[in-house]
């Protein structure tokens, strides 16, 4: 019987680092165990979003119109961006490896947001690191 997402898995991602336990334990409780194959498309470039993944083992290529980006492994995740603004995917993502994942539904996201806003205020305060370091690089 699948017992959940360990909330050890979840605080080794740097998007909820700055989350107590209580609220990894409210995450992972909400979490979803997803196996894939070899070469299956996990997320499709331009689709809706609806899932956010945390890799627990297996790797994952990254691609943008057609091109891989980067790899991911364990501890990696994807999906945020879709599940936080309902936008479309901004890269497919395939299994490089056998894939095993967690994932988080869209709805159940949002509503441990609307429920626990400190959750929110964390989560914007990553988000908005990672945009200004992205926008650093773009600069240099």
């Amino acid at each position: 019987m699948d017992q959940g997402c360990d909330a050890d898995l979840l605080a080794e991602v740097p998007l909820f680092a700055e989350l107590s336990r209580p609220e990894l334990k409210r995450i992972a409780a909400v979490a979803k165990r997803a196996t894939f194959r070899e070469g299956v498309c996990v997320v499709d470039e331009g689709s809706q979003g609806g899932r956010f993944f945390v890799i627990q083992s297996g790797t994952a290529k990254v691609q943008t119109n057609g091109r891989t980006r980067v790899t991911l492994g364990p501890g990696s995740y994807f999906g945020e961006l879709s599940v936080l603004d309902g936008g479309p995917r901004t890269a497919s993502v395939v299994a490089a490896s056998p894939l095993e994942t967690w994932s988080i539904a869209e709805f159940n996201f949002r509503s441990l947001l609307k429920q626990y806003p400190t959750l929110a205020v964390k989560l914007l305060g990553v988000l908005s690191g990672r945009l200004r370091e992205a926008e650093r690089s773009l600069l240099a």
